[in-house]
């Protein structure tokens, strides 16, 4: 009776691990992302405009609004919780060709980070009409 309740006993201490498992099919590691840290995010009329840091200085990139409202779109906003948190910017590749694009910014839209252009400045050249996006890190 002993071995039995044992082998109860140990059973439901390691069914959880067999139940909760993943199958993996290999998919997953054809993805991988890049995370940079973002400097300064100003909203115009196109998009945001993000200046966000490399290895090398201060780079500037365009992310269309269009890319945010689609049901599957191409980029996330993605909210912080207050505090001290930075705001980054996180580019996902799928066999190496962009996938999407989330953005980590502080809720708060008094947060140094954000910013406003300008009336009068032109930034559509920040906006392309492609479907991809390229970033130097």
């Amino acid at each position: 009776m002993k071995k039995y309740l044992i082998a109860i006993v140990l059973l439901a201490l390691i069914s959880p691990f067999f139940v909760f498992a993943q199958n993996n099919s290999g998919d997953d590691s054809k993805v991988y992302y890049v995370n940079v840290p973002v400097e300064k995010i100003y909203p115009t009329n196109n998009g945001y405009v993000i200046y966000y840091r490399t290895q090398t200085g201060i780079t500037t990139v365009g992310l269309p609004y269009s890319w945010f409202n689609e049901a599957a779109g191409k980029a996330d906003l993605v909210r912080l919780p207050p505090g001290t948190n930075m705001p980054s910017m996180s580019v996902f590749y799928r066999d190496g060709e962009f996938s999407h694009v989330r953005v980590y910014i502080h809720r708060n839209r008094n947060h140094f980070t954000w910013g406003s252009i300008p009336q009068g400045i032109d930034t559509s050249r920040f906006f392309t009409d492609e479907d991809t996006l390229k970033i130097k890190f």
